[in-house]
This record gives C-alpha cells, sequence and structure tokens, in this order.
C-alpha cells in the first residue's frame, strides 16, 4: 500500500476516480508474490485513508497476513490475524522472524500457553484425532529452510506427538532466559520449538488468565481466563441482535480434545456432521444448558483424585466455556438444554479449566440472580438481560 498525495491530480480525474485531491490516497496494488503462478490477476485499488480503514478494520482478520488474499476458512473469520495454509505464505511468514513473540507469550501468559499445549496433546491422543486434529501444523524445517516439517498434505500424527513431547513445562521455562529454553528445546527436538510457535502463533481466539479480583467464585477453579472469538465484524452483529433480542448466559461443555479446533475454528453447529459426538435429538445446533451440571457432563468431568498433578502434563484435564447467547425466537429451550441454530448468536465470554482434584460446582444455574449479578460484575457489562 503507498500512501500519495494527489493534490496535482486533474479534477475530472479525481473525481473518476473518486477522492478529494486535498486528502492522501492510498494506492492499493494487489499482486501476490506468494501466488504470482497460481493467484488472481494483479488489481489496482484507490483509497482515501479514512474510507480504506473503515472498510479494512471490522474484516481485517478475513485475509492472510502475508499474501493478503481472502482466508477460507469454514466458520468464518476469528478474532486474531493469522497466515494461511499456502506453504509460500508458512515459508515467509516463519522464515522472516513474524513469529517471534513466543518469547513475551511464555514470559507474559504460562498458563495460556500451558492450556494450548495440553489441548494440541488431548487432540493428538484422541482416537478421532484425523476429525479433530485440525488445522494441523504447518511448520518449517529448521534445518531446510525450503521444506515444511510438519505438512497438512502429509500429516504424521507421530512426529508431531514426539515434538510436542519434547516441549518443557511452560513454568519450567519461565525460571531461564528464553534463548536458553530454546537451546534447551534444539537439543531435544529440532522440531520441538517451531511447534510451539506454532501451536502460539495459530490461536485465532484471545484468552488470558483473569486475576483473581476478576474470577468467578462459585465455579471453584483457579484456572479461569477471558476468552474472545468473535471479529469486530460479528461482535457488531452480535451487539445489534443484543439490542433486538436481548442476551443471557449459558454453559457449553466439550471435551478439551475438542478446544485445539474450537479456539482456531470458533464453536461450530457439529450436528449430523463427522465432528458430531453427541446426539442431536433436539436438533440442529449449538447446545447450552444454564445449568454447570449439564454442560460438565459434556466436558468429560470426573471426580477421581491423582497426586501432584501438573498442569501441562494432566491426562486429565476437563473445560466448560460460559457464552452469552442472545435470547431471540431463535434460541430453542427445551427445559435446561437449549439448542442455538445461528452461530452469529452464540459468543464465548469466559472458559474454566479443572485439574485432576478438582471438582466443579454442579449446582450453578445462569438464570439464578445472584449469579448473573456476579457474571455481569466481573464482565463489566450491565446491559445482559433474559
Amino acid at each position: 500500500d503507498l500512501h500519495i498525495d494527489v493534490t496535482f491530480l486533474d479534477e475530472e480525474i479525481a473525481l473518476a476516480w473518486d477522492v478529494i485531491r486535498s486528502e492522501p490516497v492510498i494506492v492499493r496494488l494487489h499482486c501476490s508474490l506468494t501466488q504470482y503462478l497460481n493467484g488472481p490477476v494483479p488489481t489496482v485499488d484507490v483509497f482515501q485513508t479514512m474510507e480504506y480503514a473503515e472498510q479494512r478494520i471490522p474484516v481485517l482478520n478475513e485475509f492472510c497476513v502475508v499474501c493478503d488474499e481472502p482466508h477460507v476458512f469454514q466458520n468464518g473469520p476469528m478474532l486474531r490475524p493469522t497466515v494461511c495454509e499456502r506453504e509460500l505464505c508458512v515459508f515467509a511468514f516463519q522464515t522472516l522472524g513474524v513469529m517471534n513473540e513466543a518469547a513475551d507469550e511464555i514470559a507474559t501468559g504460562a498458563q495460556v500457553v500451558d492450556l494450548l499445549v495440553s489441548m494440541c496433546r488431548s487432540a493428538l491422543e484422541s482416537p478421532r484425532k484425523v476429525v479433530i486434529f485440525e488445522p494441523y501444523p504447518s511448520v518449517v524445517d529448521p534445518i531446510d529452510s525450503q521444506a515444511l516439517a510438519f505438512n497438512p498434505r502429509k500429516k504424521d500424527y507421530d512426529r508431531v506427538m514426539r515434538a510436542l513431547d519434547s516441549i518443557a513445562s511452560i513454568r519450567e521455562m519461565t525460571q531461564a532466559p528464553y534463548l536458553e529454553i530454546k537451546k534447551q528445546m534444539d537439543k531435544h527436538d529440532p522440531l520441538a520449538h517451531p511447534l510451539l510457535q506454532w501451536v502460539i502463533s495459530s490461536n485465532r481466539s484471545h484468552i488470558v488468565k483473569l486475576p483473581v479480583t476478576r474470577q468467578l467464585k462459585f465455579m471453584h477453579t483457579p484456572h479461569q481466563f477471558l476468552l474472545l472469538s468473535s471479529p469486530p465484524a460479528k461482535e457488531s452483529n452480535f451487539r445489534a441482535a443484543k439490542g433486538l433480542f436481548g442476551s443471557t448466559f449459558a454453559f457449553h461443555g466439550s471435551h478439551i480434545e475438542n478446544w485445539h479446533s474450537i479456539l482456531r475454528n470458533g464453536l461450530v453447529v457439529a450436528s449430523n456432521t463427522r465432528l458430531q459426538l453427541h446426539g442431536a435429538i433436539y436438533g440442529i445446533g449449538i447446545y447450552l444448558s444454564p445449568l454447570s451440571s449439564i454442560s460438565f457432563g459434556y466436558s468429560g468431568l470426573k471426580t477421581f483424585i491423582s497426586q501432584n498433578p501438573q498442569f501441562l502434563q494432566s491426562r486429565n484435564l476437563k473445560c466448560i466455556a460460559l457464552c452469552e447467547v442472545i435470547t431471540s425466537p431463535d434460541l430453542h429451550k427445551h427445559g435446561d438444554i437449549w439448542v442455538v441454530p445461528n452461530t452469529d448468536h452464540v459468543c464465548t465470554r469466559f472458559f474454566f479449566v479443572y485439574e485432576d482434584g478438582q471438582v466443579g460446582d454442579t449446582s450453578i444455574n445462569t438464570q439464578d440472580p445472584g449469579i448473573n449479578r456476579e457474571i455481569l460484575r466481573v464482565i463489566g457489562n450491565q446491559t445482559a438481560t433474559g
């Protein structure tokens, strides 16, 4: 994109281009170097700066950060920008050092990185990994930068698992300088560090650990996270629908093996698809419940106790999301089981994780006035209505 002073333009040309001569323009030379063989025909677009910003920002994450071509996401865009899966884009993205944020992520969000790795591991260990370990990593070979060590077109789940096993506990990592961490990981497996970078950078949701003062104490877990995944355009549509119909809160339970995909593809309607794990007796849609007991059942939460659980290594992490849902006529309530056919009417807000030995409170009802007030206090939003 080139910013150009166009005061020299003839008035008729400015009129034809629909630009104001006193304001600079952005000339967009749309010619993707990473797709010059099979990509679209080069084009030239002219925008005023403000017009360009207004059009682009709401849909920014719909485009690859390298080639700027639209993503082909099955379930629409997410909150964080990402690179597409075209091999040349992956090479450019990783070899240009764009993924160096891993050091900052580990230093400032160790538990989040722990969680991302745990989700990745659970998906890989699942008998359903062919379906749910999606996306599969795209990682450039650190020895041969012209090849992909992990390639979605040539999947090798065992090799990914070996690299994942070489990733030490993130909590232990924070006790040493990052370069030393990387050195140790490279010593164990040259693909461990690139895989960790991919796990971090491919997460398309915004997830951060909540401070104690912003946690929902009735959830009985210290592992509470803010989880946002809707891009600006979807959030805007959600707020518009909320203004018309109001909103409320409900739980969504899903086994941790599914969250590797959910954080990167969003909550989807799995009914009557290969992603469906449980029945769809109440119809097609995203299943929610105001009762924690019902959603905990879908998360696979158990109550047995394991000695000295470690967050990263635990094989019994369970999780549950608290979502905000539009109370429109499309929301089908079958007692305490709610079905939302419109994915735009559900937004994740909070995420709760339980380690071995932890037990969630199964008596929580989001429609209880006291519970609802506490949710609104924590979320800092006083406009949700039932």
